[in-house]
């Protein structure tokens, strides 16, 4: 089934919801989306693992180091022989850091297999990445979105999805996962661009002020 021009893709989020049509007109249409070769899966991975609970500069900059203390490659075997300890002066938490070590080791070993990740459905990649402990949903979601190009992912445990979809709606209050989740319903086909347009109001909001 042949994917909908961009274009088309954020008229039909404007039908669906005409909250959306000033942040489409605004950002334009929505990225294009490209599956990640396999060698960078793992490295989108720890990226996504060092973004958790971070806002974007800091994550930015913690990652910088990471990549520092890797000698300037992110791969499983520059993650083995850095260990977690090392990882952890680059200012990852113990959490953080322990996990990029297992998520290593768990694919050196074969347990996880990023090669098998684009035939694989979305629910199975989270069941597959969740076994690592520190990798929750918000992770996989991130690599689904952002890795893989996967066009139907909702990330309602997302701060600033959930922040931008209020600011579109003009609630007085943040809207809950749960809120959100029912909100999705109507965008199924389409939820990574429409959580890309949340990320875009919210970035507007704050210019704003």
């Amino acid at each position: 089934m042949p994917v909908p021009s961009r274009d088309l893709i954020s008229a039909q989020i404007v039908r669906s919801d005409r909250a959306f049509d000033e942040v489409v007109r605004l950002a334009g249409p929505p990225p294009a989306r490209r599956t990640a070769p396999v060698n960078k899966r793992f490295a989108d991975l720890v990226e996504a693992i060092v973004s958790q609970l971070l806002a974007t500069a800091a994550a930015d900059t913690i990652h910088a180091r990471v990549v520092h203390v890797c000698g300037g490659s992110v791969d499983e075997e520059a993650i083995l022989r850095t260990g977690a300890d090392s990882l952890k002066s680059a200012g990852l938490s113990r959490t953080k850091a322990t996990a990029i070590v297992e998520l290593a080791q768990f694919i050196k070993d074969g347990h996880i297999k990023v090669d098998r990740h684009g035939r694989m459905s979305d629910q199975q990649i989270l069941r597959e990445l969740t076994v690592v402990r520190g990798i929750g949903p918000w992770t996989v979601q991130m690599y689904l979105m952002h890795t893989l190009a996967r066009r139907d992912v909702w990330p309602t445990g997302d701060y600033g999805v959930r922040a931008g979809w209020s600011v579109l709606h003009g609630l007085d209050e943040t809207i809950s996962e749960g809120g959100l989740r029912e909100q999705g319903d109507r965008f199924v086909g389409m939820r990574s661009d429409v959580a890309w347009y949340c990320w875009q109001a919210l970035h507007f909001a704050r210019g704003a002020k």
